[in-house]
């Protein structure tokens, strides 16, 4: 059985919402584990396999998962009915696994770079700046409720889940604003995040 390694209110919490959304928390085991807090609380915990003792961390067998969108294909490719990924062969196989590296190498460095005020020519040429990154996403969202069309994928929980940290990036795009609100107003997810910011 895979076992997540998760800590509450983290970005793990969106791994643990796709476990749910899947229908497969019987079958993916989920180990709660402390982290090192920005508000200095917390710290790393010895029982956390990952090398940096950060989450979310898949483990599965003699195989390591680290990086949300890294699980997020490894666990949608291994409960394909779900329907929440895009199985090789799919016709969106490909966007699907553009969006997730989409996340990983872009979405992820402009929004801490712009939350931190960091500006540097090289960063914007290589990642772009917020703008051009909220453009990507209303773009896609032209037209469809979801950035694969009109069902819900894993793809969107994973690129929404910032926005719940940061909706003030949101304040002048009305589609992607809906769209994330759309995402955050899904049945498990809320009951998640209730259930973990109620043990604060």
């Amino acid at each position: 059985m895979p076992a997540l390694y998760h800590a509450p209110n983290s970005r793990s919490t969106s791994i643990v919402a796709l476990i749910e959304e899947m229908g497969v928390s019987d079958r993916v085991k989920v180990v709660e584990v402390n982290i090192p807090r920005q508000d200095g609380g917390g710290g790393p915990d010895s029982r956390n396999p990952h090398p940096e003792k950060k989450v979310p961390y898949l483990v599965h067998g003699d195989d390591h998962v680290r990086e949300r969108g890294a699980i997020v294909a490894f666990l949608t490719d291994m409960f394909p009915k779900s329907g929440l990924g895009r199985p090789a062969g799919h016709p969106q196989r490909g966007a699907f696994l553009s969006w997730l590296f989409y996340y990983q190498g872009v979405m992820e460095p402009v929004l801490v770079l712009d939350w931190a005020k960091i500006e540097h020519p090289a960063m914007q040429a290589t990642f772009r700046d917020l703008d051009t990154m909220m453009d990507r996403l209303t773009d896609a969202l032209n037209g469809q409720p979801y950035l694969l069309g009109e069902n819900y994928s894993a793809i969107d929980l994973l690129l929404s889940s910032p926005f719940q940290w940061l909706p003030e990036a949101l304040s002048d795009r009305p589609l992607v604003q809906s769209w994330s609100e759309r995402c955050a107003n899904r049945p498990k997810l809320k009951a998640i995040v209730e259930r973990e910011q109620a043990r604060i």
